[in-house]
């Protein structure tokens, strides 16, 4: 019993001081390598143009493909969406898996990660490191598979090219022997008339 508990204060403390390190990064504008609550992903200040064009630049990605945001509550969906849907919130309240819903008028938000109608995707995790990361940083924050365009998902820390491991200025310790292989997220289309469209 002891050894579990143990376990689970060497998880938190781990899982603490790389929120620490994160933080800092972030507000410094620079690159995060962190688990989500589906694949591991490339993070930044969702509101740094700058930071967001070195994440187009380490993926080696077309900037005119959008970035999607993981924030921490439903209810802050109004501080980047200028008119949220009423079904958004019973979208992401039945979502059994992780569920991210693509908004038009996106604002408060760097201009560089929207894509068509100023749209943005957006995801609530319910991955306890992620949502207290988000929590924590007050600012929704940029999550981008963490590989090369156009190469595969990498599902595990171990399947994560060296070249963007060593292109973050921080990879997170917390969840790097996790060898389950997480899958990304559902994602929906959600239109201001109310009608939306499964993309995937």
């Amino acid at each position: 019993m002891s050894s579990k508990k143990e376990e689970t204060q060497k998880n938190r403390a781990q899982q603490e001081a790389d929120i620490v390190q994160c933080l800092k990064v972030l507000s410094a504008g620079g690159l995060i390598l962190y688990p989500t609550d589906t694949v591991w992903g490339i993070g930044c200040d969702a509101t740094n143009p700058e930071a967001v064009n070195s994440v187009y630049q380490l993926k080696q990605r077309d900037d005119s493909k959008a970035l999607l945001v993981l924030i921490d509550s439903a209810e802050h969906l109004d501080h980047y969406v200028v008119d949220v849907p009423i079904i958004a919130r019973e979208l992401i309240d039945v979502a059994v898996k992780p569920l991210t819903i693509i908004f038009e008028g996106a604002y408060n938000l760097a201009s560089n990660l929207l894509g068509d109608k100023d749209s943005v995707g957006i995801r609530i995790p319910n991955d306890e490191f992620c949502h207290r990361l988000c929590e924590r940083y007050g600012k929704p924050i940029v999550s981008t598979s963490a590989n090369l365009s156009g190469a595969p998902t990498a599902k595990t820390f171990a399947d994560i090219d060296p070249a963007i491991v060593q292109g973050v200025d921080y990879a997170v310790q917390y969840r790097r022997s996790d060898s389950t292989a997480h899958e990304p997220s559902n994602i929906i289309l959600l239109s201001r008339d109310n009608t939306f469209k499964i993309i995937r």
